[in-house]
C-alpha cells in the first residue's frame, strides 16, 4: 500500500465519508438505554460492531456492519414491527448502495461487502446478521426501565419474527433476552459480556466539539463509527504494516474511556488540556473499570488494543491516530470552518495539534487537508 494517491482519489473518498456523515441524522424506532432519545443509524452500526468485536467477529463480519445500514441516507430505517413491501425496499436499498459506493474509485469491493451481509450465505455474514438482530433486542431488555411495547416487539421477534432462528443459531442470547423479559438475573454464560456493551450504550450520549451535517454536535458514539469507517475506505493510504482490522478494532474502542471522562476538545485551554496528565490518569482508570467488566482474558485483549493506540507507536495506530484527527477537520471543512471559529485556532496550531499527528500516520491524508484548510484560518 502507498500514502501517494492522486488527489481527485482523495476527493472522492471525502466524498464518500461526508456523504457517510448523514447517516448520524437517521433515525431508528429504538430508542437509548436511558431512554433520553432515539437511537441513530450510525450509533446503531458502531454498537453492533462493538457487539462483534466483544464477541469474537471477524475483520469481515466488522467492515460488513460498518457498511450495513449507510443505504438508510436514501431510504430511512423500517423497524421490524411495522409492515414493509419487502419487495421494494430492497430495489430502493440496491439503488442506494450503488448511489453511495459509486462515490468511491474501489467501491466495488464494499458493495460487495454489503452484498454479502444482505444475502447472509456466508458464516461472517451470517455472524453479521447476528450482531444486527440481537443489539435491538438487548438495548431495550437491558434497559433500567423498558418500554413495555418495545418489551412486547422483543418477545414477537423471538417466537415469530426474524431472531426466532437464532433459538438454534445463539441458544444463549435468546435464553439472555427471554430472561431479562421475565424479570430474571442474566444467566452466567453472557452476563460480563452484556453488562459490558450495556455500559458501552453511555457513548451515545458524550457531546464532542465537532458538529455533523446537521449542525448539532457530534456524540463519541457516532464519532467512532465515522472512524472505523474512515480506517477501511482510507486503507490505500497506510504504510507497510498496518494492519487494517487491528485499526478498526482499535477505532471502535478508542472513546469508550469518554464515558468516565467526557471528551476534552484538542483545542480547548488552548490546547494545552488536551491528554494532560491528569487526563491521561482519568482515561487509565476508565479503562480499567470498563474493560474490567468483561472476562479477564478477554478484556485484557481489548484493553490492549486500546493501549496501543493510546501509546501510538506502531503502525497500526499511527494510522489510526491519524484519522482520529483528521475526521474532526473533515467536518470543520464542510461546516465553513466549525469549531476553528469558537476556538480561535489559527493555521499554526492546527498545524501543531493535529497535522503532525495526520502526516506521521498518512502524510498524503494531511497534505489534501491542509491544502483546504489553509485558506480559512489566519496565522
Amino acid at each position: 500500500m502507498t500514502d501517494l494517491l492522486p488527489l481527485d482519489d482523495l476527493t472522492r473518498r471525502f466524498a464518500f465519508l461526508t456523504e457517510a456523515d448523514r447517516l448520524k441524522s437517521v433515525d431508528r424506532a429504538s430508542v437509548l438505554m436511558d431512554l433520553s432519545r432515539a437511537e441513530n443509524s450510525a450509533e446503531h452500526s458502531w454498537h453492533v460492531a462493538l457487539f462483534a468485536l466483544v464477541f469474537g467477529g471477524s475483520d469481515r463480519a466488522l467492515a460488513m456492519l460498518l457498511l450495513h445500514d449507510l443505504v438508510e441516507i436514501d431510504c430511512g430505517d423500517h423497524p421490524i414491527h411495522l409492515d414493509h413491501d419487502a419487495g421494494a425496499v430492497a430495489v430502493a436499498e440496491l439503488d442506494a448502495a450503488r448511489r453511495l459506493f459509486g462515490l468511491l474509485p474501489d467501491g466495488a469491493a464494499l458493495m460487495e461487502l454489503w452484498q454479502e451481509f444482505e444475502t447472509a450465505e456466508t458464516e461472517d455474514a451470517r455472524f453479521a446478521k447476528r450482531m444486527d438482530h440481537v443489539q435491538p433486542m438487548f438495548e431495550v431488555v437491558m434497559a433500567s426501565d423498558p418500554i413495555p411495547e418495545h418489551l412486547q416487539i422483543c418477545r414477537d421477534n423471538i417466537d415469530t419474527g426474524r431472531a426466532a432462528r437464532l433459538r438454534h443459531e445463539w441458544s444463549e442470547a435468546i435464553a439472555a433476552i427471554e430472561a431479562r423479559l421475565g424479570g430474571r438475573d442474566l444467566p452466567d454464560a453472557l452476563a460480563p459480556e452484556l453488562a459490558f456493551l450495556a455500559e458501552a450504550d453511555r457513548l451515545k450520549s458524550v457531546y464532542r466539539a465537532s458538529r455533523i451535517h446537521s449542525g448539532r454536535r457530534e456524540n463519541s458514539a457516532e464519532h467512532s463509527w465515522h472512524l472505523a469507517l474512515f480506517a477501511l475506505v482510507m486503507a490505500p493510504l497506510a504504510a507497510p504494516g498496518v494492519d487494517i482490522g487491528r485499526a478498526i478494532r482499535m477505532l471502535i474502542l478508542h472513546d469508550l474511556v469518554e464515558i468516565d471522562t467526557g471528551d476534552v476538545p484538542i483545542h480547548s485551554g488552548n490546547g494545552l488540556t488536551h491528554h494532560s496528565t491528569d487526563q491521561m490518569d482519568a482515561e487509565a482508570r476508565a479503562a480499567q473499570r470498563l474493560f474490567g467488566l468483561l472476562p479477564a482474558a478477554k478484556g485484557q485483549a481489548l484493553r490492549a488494543i486500546w493501549a496501543e493506540f493510546e501509546e501510538n507507536e506502531s503502525p497500526t495506530a499511527q494510522y489510526a491516530n491519524s484519522l482520529d484527527r483528521a475526521q474532526p477537520v473533515m467536518l470543520n471543512l464542510n461546516a465553513g470552518g466549525g469549531t476553528w471559529q469558537e476556538y480561535q485556532v489559527t493555521h499554526q496550531q492546527l498545524v501543531d495539534r493535529v497535522g503532525v499527528k495526520i502526516a506521521r500516520g498518512a502524510p498524503a491524508l494531511w497534505e489534501w487537508l491542509d491544502a483546504r484548510a489553509r485558506p480559512m484560518l489566519a496565522g
